[in-house]
C-alpha cells in the first residue's frame, strides 16, 4: 500500500532524508555558450513543474487540513452535526453538535488531504439537547475546547494536548422539574492518542486522558475503536463509511459507552473535509454530562460534517 512505502522513507519522528525528497531545480540546463540570439537566458521549458502535492516539508502558517483526523463515531470530537434519536427512556430528541477545528502551524508536506509531518490544532464545540415533543425545549449543553500538537508520517498519528469541558443543564429543563439536583461536572484533561491507518480507508484508534482537575468526574478515561471510510476525494457519487467508537470513563467506574455509526459519505476534493449522512446507536452512559449517571439506548439517524 501506498502508506506503508511513505512509512519507510524516514524516520518516524522527522521529514524523509534529503536524497529521498524531491529535489527542485534538478531538470535546469543552462545554455554552454550562452542564449540564442533572441532567446532568454533561462529556458523556462527546462524548469521542474510545480509538485503536486509537495512532499518535501515546509513551515506553514494557518495551513488546510488536519493530519489527525476527529473519531468519526467520537461523540465529543469537534464537528457540525445534527442526529435525531430515539431514546427508550425519554422518547424523541436532537442532539447537535456546533463546533469546528483547524491547524495554526505545521512544519510538514503541503498535502491538504493527508499531511505528514507537525501541526499545531486548536478546537472547540459545543454538545446540545433539545426535547423535541416538549416544544423543543432546552435540556443541556456540554462545551468542550483546547489546543492540541499532533505529528503524521505514513500510516501512523499522534496528538498530544489538552481540553476543558463543562457541562449546563437547561433552564427549561429545570424549571419543569423542581428539586432535579443540577451537577457541575467540569474537567480540565491532558490527553495522548495514536491512530494507524491499516489501509487507505481503514484506520484503528486508542486514546488516554487523565484529569488534573474534576468537579464531579474522575480522573481517567479512555477511548478506542475503528472506522471505515473514504480517506481521499470521492466526488458527487461518495463512498459508503462505518464507525465504532468506545469510551470508558472512572466516573461509571470504568463502564461508559459504545457508539456505532454507519452510511453514506462525501470526501472534498480539495480540502479533506468528511460529510456523512447515515443511522446512529449508542449504547450506555450518556453522552450529555448533565446526566452521566443515566443509562441510554439511542436509535437514530444523523447528518455530520467533519474537518
Amino acid at each position: 500500500m501506498a502508506l506503508e512505502s511513505a512509512a519507510a522513507q524516514g524516520p518516524i519522528f522527522g521529514p524523509p532524508p534529503v536524497d529521498q525528497q524531491p529535489q527542485i531545480g534538478t531538470n535546469f540546463q543552462p545554455y554552454e555558450n550562452g542564449p540564442p540570439p533572441g532567446q532568454p537566458f533561462i529556458d523556462l521549458d527546462a524548469m521542474p513543474p510545480a509538485c503536486e502535492p509537495c512532499d518535501y516539508w515546509t513551515y506553514q502558517t494557518l495551513p488546510d487540513g488536519i493530519i489527525y483526523k476527529s473519531y468519526l463515531a467520537g461523540v465529543k470530537e469537534p464537528r457540525m452535526g445534527a442526529v435525531f434519536l430515539h431514546e427508550q427512556n425519554d422518547g424523541w430528541l436532537w442532539d447537535s453538535t456546533l463546533g469546528g477545528r483547524f491547524g495554526l502551524m505545521r512544519y510538514g508536506t503541503q498535502d491538504r488531504i493527508r499531511p505528514q509531518g507537525w501541526q499545531l490544532d486548536v478546537e472547540g464545540s459545543a454538545q446540545l439537547r433539545l426535547d423535541l415533543v416538549e416544544t423543543m425545549d432546552f435540556r443541556a449543553v456540554d462545551f468542550k475546547a483546547g489546543p492540541w500538537l499532533t505529528y503524521g508520517i505514513g500510516p501512523h498519528a499522534f496528538k498530544f494536548g489538552y481540553y476543558h469541558l463543562s457541562s449546563h443543564t437547561g433552564d427549561e429543563f429545570l424549571l419543569k422539574r423542581p428539586g432535579y439536583p443540577r451537577l457541575n461536572f467540569a474537567r480540565d484533561v491532558l490527553m495522548v492518542g495514536y491512530s494507524r491507518y491499516l489501509y487507505d480507508d481503514f484506520r484503528i484508534y486508542a486514546e488516554a486522558g487523565w484529569a488534573f482537575y474534576t468537579d464531579v468526574s474522575e480522573p481517567l478515561e479512555f477511548q478506542f475503536g475503528f472506522e471505515w471510510a473514504p480517506s481521499y476525494a470521492t466526488g458527487p457519487r461518495g463512498a459508503p463509511f462505518f464507525a465504532v467508537n468506545g469510551h470508558l470513563r472512572e466516573e461509571l467506574d470504568f463502564g461508559g459507552s459504545i457508539t456505532a455509526q454507519a452510511g453514506w459519505a462525501w470526501r472534498g476534493d480539495n480540502n479533506g473535509h468528511l460529510m456523512r449522512l447515515g443511522l446512529h446507536y449508542l449504547n450506555g452512559g450518556s453522552n450529555h454530562y448533565s446526566f452521566f449517571n443515566d443509562f441510554e439506548q439511542q436509535f437514530g439517524a444523523g447528518l455530520w460534517y467533519d474537518y
